[in-house]
């Protein structure tokens, strides 16, 4: 399988209702390894390493997001695949 390694910014209703926390769950359902915080501008970033198909599912999940959140739009950006991450962290 090949691995992918990608940063997400999630917008819309993400903070206060849990994303980070159901975020956390997924990826490691998933078998991700990263992190996810918060930014100022009330979204919420991610960096999400594993292999494709789980890295896709863990995407796919964050355009719905856990139960009161509103997801308005999910930016991709793809980088290189480093394996720098052991676990998925929630950073503040």
């Amino acid at each position: 399988m090949s691995n992918k390694r990608v940063r997400i910014v999630v917008t819309g209703r993400v903070q206060g209702v849990f994303f980070r926390q159901s975020l956390k769950i997924i990826a490691k359902k998933n078998n991700i390894f990263g992190w996810v915080k918060n930014l100022k501008d009330g979204s919420v970033e991610s960096v999400l390493e594993g292999n494709t198909e789980n890295v896709r599912k863990t995407i796919d999940w964050a355009h719905i997001g856990p139960a009161n959140s509103i997801v308005d739009n999910v930016e991709i950006h793809n980088e290189k695949f480093i394996t720098e991450f052991s676990k998925f962290d929630i950073l503040y």
